[in-house]
C-alpha cells in the first residue's frame, strides 16, 4: 500500500470533539510515524441549535457538515462518536467506516455539587438532561425526580450546573474523560441501572469509499470486539428504525471467549412500559444477532411504540 503524507480529518469544533481528533492523531501517529494529520474543523447544524434536536432532522444534524466535506474532498477523514450516527439510515453514499476505536467507557455518570448519588437525592430534584433515553429510564426507576431539558457540550452544562439550572446531571462516563473533567463525576451507574445508547463510547473512522491509501493506513487502528458490537448494535437500531426521539438504549459484549451478547430495551418517553430483550450470538454472526434482539423486541410490541412518538 502506498501511506499518504497528509491526512486531513473533520472535526466538530467542539472540545470534546477535537479531544476525540487528538486521540486519533495519536494512535496514527504511533501507528504510521511518517504520515502528517491537519483538523479541519466545521460547526454543524446540531451545534449551533439549541432547541429540540427532532426539528433539525435528528442525530444527523450532528454528521451532515462533516459528510458534505469528506464528501467534498475537503478532508481525508471524520471522526464520529458512534451514537451520534443514525442507524435508521445508511451511511452517506460514497463512504465507509474503516475502523471502530477501542471502545470507552460505556456508563452514564450523575454529576452533583454536593456529592449526592441518584439514591439520596431528594424528591424533585432537577436532573439537566435533554437524552429521551436516560429521562424514560429515570422516571422508570426513580419517578420521584425530574428532568430538565439541558443541551450543549459537556462543558456547557456543567456551568449551566453550576449556575444553579438543574440540580444535577447526567452525562456520559466517556466524554467527561476525554476532556479531562472525570472529576466531576458524583457516581457511575451501572448499564443495567442506566442502559447506553446505542453505540456507547465507540468511536469510528469514516472515509470515502475509493480512497483505499486512507482506508489502509488508518484501519489498523481498528478494535476487532469494538466492530463485532457496533456491527449488531446498529443492526439492531437499524432494523427497528429509532429516530432521535425514540427512548432506545442496549448494548452489546464481546467476550474473551470469542462470544458476544446483546441487552437492549425500548421505553415509552414516561418509562411506564419497558420492553427488553437479551441474547448470546453463538455461532450467529454480529449483524445476525442486532437483527434477532430487534425481532425479539418487535415481538414485544416495539413497532407500536416507537411509531406513537412524535419526531
Amino acid at each position: 500500500m502506498s501511506v499518504p503524507e497528509l491526512i486531513r480529518i473533520v472535526s466538530r469544533s467542539s472540545p470534546m470533539a477535537l479531544a476525540q481528533v487528538e486521540r486519533v492523531r495519536a494512535e496514527l501517529a504511533a501507528l504510521h510515524p511518517g504520515i502528517t494529520t491537519e483538523v479541519v474543523p466545521v460547526t454543524t447544524s446540531g451545534d449551533r441549535w439549541m432547541g429540540d434536536l427532532a426539528e433539525l432532522g435528528g442525530k444527523g444534524a450532528f454528521t451532515k457538515e462533516v459528510d458534505a466535506a469528506l464528501l467534498a474532498g475537503d478532508a481525508d477523514l471524520a471522526v464520529h462518536c458512534v451514537k451520534d450516527v443514525p442507524a435508521d439510515r445508511p451511511l452517506p453514499a460514497g463512504t465507509t467506516f474503516a475502523a471502530f476505536l477501542k471502545r470507552d467507557d460505556i456508563r452514564d455518570a450523575l454529576v452533583h455539587p454536593a456529592g449526592l448519588t441518584l439514591e439520596q437525592l431528594p424528591a424533585g430534584a432537577c436532573i439537566g438532561t435533554s437524552s429521551v433515553r436516560r429521562t424514560a429510564q429515570l422516571a422508570s426507576a426513580h419517578p420521584r425526580l425530574a428532568c430538565v431539558p439541558m443541551r450543549g457540550n459537556a462543558n456547557r452544562r456543567l456551568e449551566k450546573l453550576a449556575a444553579g439550572d438543574a440540580d444535577a446531571l447526567l452525562l456520559a462516563v466517556s466524554g467527561l474523560e476525554r476532556i479531562g473533567r472525570a472529576d466531576v463525576i458524583t457516581e457511575i451507574l451501572s448499564a443495567d441501572t442506566m442502559c447506553p445508547p446505542i453505540g456507547a463510547g465507540i468511536l469510528a473512522l469514516q472515509c470515502r469509499e475509493d480512497d483505499t491509501d486512507v482506508i489502509d493506513a488508518v484501519s489498523g487502528l481498528g478494535d476487532r470486539d469494538t466492530f463485532k458490537e457496533a456491527t449488531a448494535e446498529r443492526m439492531f437500531l437499524h432494523v427497528l428504525q429509532g429516530h432521535c426521539n425514540s427512548p432506545i438504549a442496549g448494548y452489546a459484549q464481546a467476550e474473551p471467549s470469542g462470544g458476544l451478547s446483546l441487552r437492549a430495551r425500548v421505553f415509552t418517553p414516561d418509562g411506564k412500559r419497558v420492553l427488553n430483550a437479551h441474547e448470546w450470538a453463538g455461532p450467529l454472526d454480529p449483524a445476525t444477532l442486532g437483527t434477532s434482539v430487534a425481532v425479539a423486541l418487535l415481538r414485544q410490541g416495539a413497532r407500536e411504540l416507537i411509531d406513537s412518538i412524535e419526531h
